[in-house]
């Protein structure tokens, strides 16, 4: 995923109007660097910060493009009208926690589709969805329990899975991801989950060996044509797409009930 650098976009306190317009604000303050285009301002959500009644929290995406390379990016800004501030940060100096890292947008319904469902039932009393990344370290260590959480009580919980592959840390995640895709469009959701248990090199890109090492790791025998297909891309830039909408920057990322959920483990309590 191409992502823009601290050099490229402005992230400090800056003075703002006293009727706030995020349009304005993104286009004219934000972003500042005359290379980068930006192509649409999406607001996700406007919400107060509890306790601090002069704040509000601003979430949003930027459809941005530097030449040919387009992406979009997720942000948030805290504004206080009163004071005529906005800051791309807030620290609780009680804590030291950063609210940014806190604060997400409600997950509307439409997230509990059933081609994303991986584990459980539909009509389970409750959701997860995550976010994920087949060779993201953190998710290779969470996905296998919270698949086996899932699979072992499938009237409670039911598992909704996103892809967002972060293909400037693991390129190999980019063929692995239209590797999955395919799977499930064949009802194979269980085996592209097996992907999790893939040992290979995150940096390698040559489509037909990472198609022969999960042949030879998995018994998955796939050939190039099998998953050089549109829909698979598309399908995972509109997860992508998803992704942003819910300000996810980092996998897995993991919402419970349609909050999101920093310490992932919030269905365990409905297990029993």
């Amino acid at each position: 995923m191409w992502k823009l650098s601290t050099s490229l976009i402005a992230a400090t306190l800056i003075a703002g109007a006293a009727e706030f317009n995020l349009e304005n604000f993104v286009r004219h303050t934000l972003v500042q660097n005359p290379r980068i285009k930006v192509e649409k301002v999406t607001k996700i959500a406007e919400q107060p910060l509890e306790g601090r009644p002069d704040w509000k929290a601003y979430m949003f995406t930027m459809d941005l493009a530097v030449g040919k390379k387009k992406q979009q990016v997720p942000e948030m800004v805290f504004v206080n009208s009163k004071d005529q501030l906005a800051a791309m940060s807030l620290i609780d100096m009680k804590t030291g926690r950063d609210l940014r890292n806190e604060i997400k947008p409600t997950m509307p319904a439409d997230f509990y589709d059933k081609r994303h469902l991986v584990a459980g039932k539909a009509d389970a009393p409750h959701k997860i969805v995550v976010f994920s990344d087949p060779q993201c370290p953190f998710c290779l260590n969470y996905m296998p329990g919270l698949l086996k959480d899932v699979r072992a009580h499938p009237d409670k919980v039911a598992l909704y899975y996103y892809h967002m592959p972060l293909v400037s840390l693991h390129p190999v995640s980019e063929v692995l991801t239209r590797v999955m895709e395919h799977l499930q469009s064949q009802g194979k959701t269980d085996e592209a989950m097996k992907l999790y248990q893939l040992k290979i090199d995150p940096r390698l890109t040559d489509e037909k060996k990472i198609l022969a090492t999960i042949k030879q790791q998995l018994g998955i025998d796939l050939k190039p044509e099998d998953i050089d297909k549109p829909e698979y891309k598309k399908a995972v830039r509109e997860d992508m797409k998803k992704a942003a909408s819910m300000m996810v920057r980092g996998t897995p990322t993991v919402y419970f009930d349609g909050k999101y959920d920093a310490g992932r483990s919030e269905y365990k309590k409905y297990l029993k």
